[in-house]
């Protein structure tokens, strides 16, 4: 069994006395990542801050390895755990570098003078979060993407065991979500550095976490792997989502599917309809789609956007009943749309299925992805 190198037990946090969140417990191994997540204003910044001794804590321990952060005198928890939170930083005309060195002040003199090893070390974090090229610009004249890779920078050149982050990617383009993240990663492996923190990207927390702690009212949900948590259906209730949908398999969201009757079929498969899909949702216009295999990468879109999908099973041939199943669907349509030229080997039915919707004289329109953006309303 692992040995625990960050332990929460029965922790009861919240604000000027008043419990807020109770009975939270969790424990990680050195070099693991848990990722709070759940609605906003649950409590996810209230337990991380508490954690950080930012607040204070009401009820329960945190021990980091074997030690209680209690028993920690200020400047030997700063060298132990570094924190980047959303509050803005008072810099008063700092440059970047200058806000990155004040990570090193748990290891300066009284008189807070950085020698060149930690000169090296500021160095050294701002060329790992791509930050150099803004070294001497003023911190408040940069933006707020920027302000979030310098503050990590900062807090990585404080040589932490421990790192807690509130909402780290909130400011932050596709480019410097994935860069930052993929740094974390690699201070995981590298210097088998421990993080806790927040998302609001669930995809994001889903590839990047060890371990989910689930924040739900005032209690914690559930904590698990994230195998565990993207179950069916459960990030549907811990969110309270009651429009449009969110698939666990492929963490994906869909907006509310068109409401009526279908007058439009869609054929597609091997993840050519998915576009289409999007493009008749946006248009408020009801579909009906198939034959669908039930691992096809059309089929999660199709089942959260159409009013009906016909589906067989994987890594078969299509069945006759699905074939007569989507004719049936096709004959109450007035267009049939028809994103693929060729079907293979286990689809045949699919080719039937066109053969049958031009034999029928009904409008038969073949898109390709590119064409799409071209579609007028049908």
């Amino acid at each position: 069994m692992k040995r625990s190198y960050v332990h929460a037990e029965e922790l009861s946090v919240g604000y000027n006395g008043k419990a807020l969140i109770e009975h939270i417990g969790f424990s990680l191994g050195k070099g693991e990542i848990l990722t709070l997540i759940g609605p906003n204003g649950a409590g996810k910044s209230t337990i991380l801050k508490t954690i950080a001794r930012q607040l204070e804590l009401l009820f329960g321990t945190v021990v980091l390895d074997g030690v209680s952060l209690s028993s920690l005198s200020g400047k030997a928890l700063s060298k132990k755990m570094a924190v980047v939170l959303t509050e803005r930083l008072r810099t008063e005309l700092m440059t970047c570098r200058e806000v990155v060195s004040t990570g090193r002040y748990p290891y300066t003199g009284r008189f807070g003078v950085l020698s060149k090893a930690d000169a090296a070390a500021v160095t050294e974090a701002m060329e790992l979060v791509q930050v150099t090229s803004i070294a001497d610009r003023e911190f408040t004249q940069i933006s707020d993407g920027q302000r979030q890779r310098v503050m990590l920078a900062r807090a990585i050149c404080q040589e932490p065991e421990v790192l807690v982050l509130d909402e780290p990617t909130s400011f932050l383009d596709v480019k410097y979500k994935l860069e930052f993240l993929s740094v974390l990663q690699s201070l995981r492996r590298e210097k088998r550095l421990t993080v806790l923190m927040s998302l609001h990207e669930l995809e994001l927390a889903q590839r990047v976490s060890d371990y989910l702690l689930c924040v739900k009212g005032d209690h914690i949900d559930r904590f698990g792997t994230p195998e565990e948590i993207f179950q069916p259906g459960y990030l549907r209730t811990l969110f309270s989502i009651t429009s449009g949908s969110f698939d666990e398999d492929t963490t994906t969201m869909e907006l509310e599917k068109p409401s009526g009757t279908p007058r439009v079929f869609v054929l597609a498969g091997n993840g050519s309809g998915r576009h289409v899909y999007r493009k008749l949702q946006r248009q408020g216009i009801p579909f009906a789609t198939g034959i669908l295999f039930e691992n096809d990468l059309d089929f999660p879109v199709a089942r959260a956007l159409s009013d009906f999908v016909i589906s067989a099973e994987s890594f078969a041939p299509i069945p006759l009943s699905a074939l007569t199943a989507a004719k049936d669907r096709l004959d109450r349509c007035e267009t049939l749309l028809c994103c693929r030229n060729t079907f293979g080997p286990l689809e045949q039915e699919n080719q039937k299925l066109l053969d049958y919707g031009k034999s029928t004289g009904k409008t038969v329109r073949f898109l390709t992805e590119q064409e799409g953006d071209g579609w007028q309303k049908y």
